[in-house]
């Protein structure tokens, strides 16, 4: 019984020593070599496309949170316009500057 194990593992050693010496001679001989040189090269540059795709996604989101930003602020700054401009507080400061409603003379209007 050891000795047909023995023999199947001689045969298996074999086997996997003529495969690997079939896979040299394929991989490294003038017709498989470019092969593999293209396969490593379109696998680089596949990983390196994608890496590049991951970093434009990040800087698209960046951009995209500095115009939320920009918006919010705008929105702002035409919020305190208006409370600026309104009646009431042109009123009031007016009153504080002693200023008088302009008389009807002293409009212009531009067209």
């Amino acid at each position: 019984m050891t000795s047909g194990t023995r023999a199947q593992r001689s045969k298996n050693i074999n086997v996997t020593g003529a495969f690997k010496e079939k896979f040299k001679n394929i991989f490294f001989s003038a017709q498989g070599m470019p092969i593999v040189l293209c396969l490593i090269t379109v696998t680089i540059l596949f990983v390196l496309f994608r890496m590049k795709g991951v970093e434009m996604n990040y800087q698209i989101n960046s951009i995209q949170k500095d115009v939320e930003k920009v918006k919010v602020e705008g929105k702002e700054l035409k919020a305190k316009k208006a409370k600026y401009l309104s009646i009431n507080n042109l009123r009031k400061m007016a009153k504080k500057h002693d200023l008088a409603q302009p008389k009807q003379h002293q409009i212009i209007v531009v067209p």
